[in-house]
């Protein structure tokens, strides 16, 4: 084989994708299916937190403590067996695209009840019902918009609730976002110098895991700041390696066959590449540029529930192997573009005995970008272990000896 000279096709032209306006038709078709238990099968990505399962989801949030991977760590540990992360079930299912055909999405917020551990090997069911929209309303970003509600359960298989997330989506007219787009003044990716991604690249090392070391809830005081952690610069493959971990994406990734015969049965799934002519899913906004541009943003971008992770993941980095993040919430304002840098931390804002009788801490948490912009404002409640009672948060949801074993 010679080699020769290669040219790259010029991008002369724009991904375009169906382009829709709210009307009377769509709010009634979209009435009638509030209450729907919707099907989600090709969205399903873990069914199973199998070792690998549970070992590329922490490595797709970029969660560094042995307690999720370490079979022995987790034996050793409160939990008396090993466990996924507890934010593993958004790996299982996270979303779905339904309805508003022609209207571009964003999902903008979420709240989560954590229940029980999953443990290696559990298996999860997961359900998503439709719980309706409010609006039509003006948008100074497009048009008008449509806000979904969506309620997930997860349930392991001994019939056990282990989470419930609620969530909710702004859907917008895709083609006024698309020429409004145009006017904004954002420089993306974010031009760094050698030494401020080193500095970047040092904080991350460095930040660890609070781990087995209890974090006393007589010795968290009202004001207290929760230890930070940094994120970025946000590459490609924080993208694919969320994906691949089973965050997102909605429908499951396929290639070639498999993808057409999707695509031919669900045309909206789908558009043309300007420069490859490959169908490419609407998914792929998070690391295509060409699909970020047609949705009408500047950039790729990251996922919201991905954010959800990492929130959730600052918040057990900071309060140890033994606390339990009960509830969580967040907003996305504005998007984590490639190439930004994100630093997540929070405050102690409260403190008491709940109605559980567990000691509990209330946080209002952020996640920052390098622009000094909260683009996750958020609150959490987290468990903490007290000296007053013998069994910490993760030891009272702790499974009893032959149920885990069973199945690890």
């Amino acid at each position: 084989m010679t080699a020769g000279a290669i040219q790259s096709a010029p991008e002369t032209e724009e991904a375009r994708m169906p382009e829709a306006v709210i009307d009377d038709a769509m709010i009634a078709s979209m009435t009638a299916k509030i209450g729907a238990q919707l099907r989600i099968d090709h969205s399903v990505n873990n069914e199973e937190a199998t070792r690998i399962a549970v070992a590329k989801f922490a490595g797709g949030i970029g969660d560094v403590n042995p307690l999720w991977t370490d079979a022995d760590h987790g034996r050793r540990s409160d939990y008396g067996a090993p466990v996924a992360p507890p934010s593993f079930s958004i790996g299982c299912f996270s979303g779905i695209q339904f309805g508003w055909p022609g209207l571009g999405a964003f999902h903008c917020a979420t709240q989560m009840d954590l229940a029980a551990p999953i443990y290696w090997n559990d298996k999860i069911s997961s359900t998503c019902r439709y719980d309706g929209f409010t609006g039509p309303r003006p948008s100074n970003f497009a048009g008008k918009m449509v806000t979904d509600s969506f309620t997930n359960t997860y349930v392991n298989q001994l019939g056990q609730d282990v989470a419930e997330i609620r969530w909710q989506v702004v859907n917008y007219e895709r083609g006024a976002a698309r020429s409004k787009s145009k006017k904004r003044d954002i420089q993306v990716p974010h031009r760094w110098t050698v030494e401020e991604i080193e500095d970047v690249e040092r904080r991350v090392v460095a930040e660890r895991p609070r781990g087995e070391n209890p974090l006393w809830w007589e010795d968290v005081t009202i004001g207290d700041a929760v230890s930070t952690m940094t994120k970025g610069p946000i590459g490609l493959t924080d993208e694919v390696a969320f994906v691949a971990g089973g965050g997102a994406p909605i429908p499951r990734l396929k290639a070639n066959a498999s993808a057409a015969h999707d695509y031919a049965a669900h045309p909206a799934w789908a558009f043309r590449d300007p420069v490859t002519k490959a169908r490419e899913p609407i998914y792929s906004v998070h690391y295509n540029q060409a699909a970020a541009n047609a949705m009408g943003v500047a950039y790729q971008y990251d996922v919201g529930f991905q954010r959800q992770c990492w929130q959730i993941l600052a918040l057990t980095h900071w309060c140890g192997d033994n606390a339990w993040v009960k509830h969580v919430t967040a907003e996305y304002r504005g998007f984590v573009y490639l190439g930004d840098v994100i630093e997540l931390g929070g405050t102690v804002t409260g403190k008491r005995v709940d109605e559980d009788g567990e000691y509990i801490v209330e946080l209002d948490t952020y996640a920052r970008n390098q622009r000094g912009d909260n683009v996750m404002p958020g609150t959490a409640v987290v468990a903490l272990p007290s000296r007053t009672i013998p069994k910490s948060p993760v030891a009272i949801r702790a499974r009893a000896g032959e149920s885990i074993r069973s199945h690890v």
